[in-house]
């Protein structure tokens, strides 16, 4: 049995399926106690039914992509790591860059399940977890603080006043602009570092479908905003994902 049918095998699958069940039945439960919470205090069932099917409606669409990750994913480390990764926490993209640096890391020429060795699966599987769990770890140790910051400096504003964004917004704006940045600018290497080599074709393939991706997210956005299409606002991010998936099908061929 080679190192890939294991990792396919019927107790990984168990392993794996437990945690994504587990999973879903919190989400479950959370999804119920939410809605009762809210005809408690007193919430239009009509808007909280627009809620559910916008939150419905959003999450499907982008899981289109992940599927796809997933299935990407399965020929070189398995399908239940992959689907575990995917549906519980992980992001398609850093599934895939982390994947992609760990193997590199461990001497395997490319992320391929013909190279696999436990080892290496091992490395790759924890270097995975453990970039990617801080996140839980900081919000289970700060969130409750950050919470009552922000209540307190809502009930400190004067009433009408403009709400002006703080840290928190700064700091994640800054992070998303740097992290577009870190992408297009490598992106922008392998262009101009691919001139002129048989790689030339493929090196701007990325440039083409990131302008692809930020042309549809724009016209999303100007439909929502000028023409007043609101429902558009829960398809953007969506609608630009599918969209360049497809530029880069077609300019792959």
């Amino acid at each position: 049995m080679t190192v890939l049918e294991r990792l396919s095998s019927g107790p990984v699958y168990l392993i794996c399926g437990g945690i994504i069940t587990f999973v879903a039945v919190v989400c479950v439960v959370f999804l119920v106690r939410a809605w009762r919470m809210g005809k408690a205090i007193g919430m239009d069932p009509q808007k909280m039914k627009q809620a559910v099917t916008a939150s419905a409606t959003f999450s499907v669409l982008p899981s289109v992509g992940i599927l796809l990750g997933v299935i990407a994913l399965s020929g070189s480390l398995g399908v239940p790591w992959p689907w575990l990764r995917l549906s519980v926490i992980g992001a398609l993209h850093y599934e895939t860059q982390v994947a992609a640096a760990a193997a590199e890391q461990v001497g395997l020429a490319e992320l391929s399940g013909s190279l696999m060795t436990p080892q290496a699966f091992a490395t790759i599987a924890l270097l995975m977890s453990l970039c990617i769990m801080w996140g839980m770890i900081l919000s289970t140790l700060f969130n409750s603080r950050y919470l009552k910051r922000l209540r307190g400096k809502s009930a400190d504003a004067p009433e009408g006043a403009k709400k002006q964004g703080g840290f928190g917004d700064l700091a994640m704006s800054a992070m998303f602009v740097g992290m577009v940045s870190a992408y297009i600018g490598s992106y922008i290497g392998d262009f101009v570092s691919g001139a002129g080599k048989l790689a030339f074709a493929g090196s701007w393939t990325p440039l083409a479908v990131a302008a692809v991706s930020a042309a549809v997210m724009g016209l999303l956005t100007w439909l929502a905003e000028k023409k007043n299409l609101r429902w558009l606002d829960s398809f953007s991010i969506a609608g630009s994902m599918l969209v360049g998936m497809l530029a880069a099908v077609l300019i792959g061929k």
